[in-house]
């Protein structure tokens, strides 16, 4: 992409996510409890939620630390490198670089994918021009398979539960963001959702996807 238009196109693909880590980022400073929602929420847009009579695995028990290298979901086939990210100087969190729209964002400050709480992942939807690493993120649906490679050679195995879509007018940042049952291992992926709203340069909603951990493998190979 010249330069022109790689600078246009980072305008498109950072404000979205950027929109949501920074209210992550606001949470993050800003809340005080770390304590566990009791029931599923629902999105102002839309949600998946669980269909009815689906039974879903048993919570497996949390894993010891280790930071995630790469997650695939083999029903969305996304399989892309996991970074590390941290909070800038407004105290939000830096979405991955718009040079490298294949990778994910892990906030690096918080919970390590595995252990007990939720482990934030985010990534973009899409480019001016091309698909991101979660532009079929929304497609997601409650029993499909999450699986996170980490550098201790553990692989950790999430299970979708949940599915949302929040407006941007609406978003609560604790029910997106906060663990939902204590002593649980739970994952997060976010991305933008809704439509691009041209005249705001941003979209109008934001895709949550929340999984908690079900299993455990031993080694990375076929990951």
């Amino acid at each position: 992409m010249a330069g022109a238009d790689r600078t246009a196109g980072s305008g498109r693909l950072l404000t979205g996510v950027a929109w949501a880590v920074l209210l992550l980022g606001l949470w993050l400073w800003g809340r005080g409890a770390t304590g566990g929602i009791s029931a599923p929420t629902t999105g102002d847009v839309a949600a998946v939620g669980r269909p009815l009579g689906a039974a879903l695995p048993p919570a497996h028990t949390p894993l010891d630390g280790a930071r995630p290298e790469r997650v695939e979901i083999p029903s969305l086939e996304i399989a892309a490198p996991v970074v590390a990210r941290e909070l800038d100087a407004s105290g939000a969190i830096e979405p991955p670089p718009y040079e490298t729209p294949g990778t994910v964002g892990w906030y690096g400050g918080g919970t390590e994918p595995g252990t007990e709480g939720a482990a934030l992942f985010v990534g973009h939807v899409d480019t001016e021009t091309d698909p991101a690493v979660f532009y079929s993120l929304s497609a997601a649906r409650p029993g499909a398979k999450v699986v996170v490679a980490r550098d201790d050679g553990t692989v950790a195995e999430f299970t979708i539960d949940d599915v949302q879509v929040f407006t941007r007018e609406r978003f609560d940042a604790e029910k997106a963001y906060g663990p939902r049952e204590d002593g649980r291992a739970e994952l997060r992926l976010i991305t933008c959702g809704g439509t691009y709203d041209r005249d705001a340069h941003a979209y109008t909603a934001n895709v949550v996807v929340s999984a908690y951990l079900t299993g455990e493998g031993g080694s990375r190979s076929g990951v």
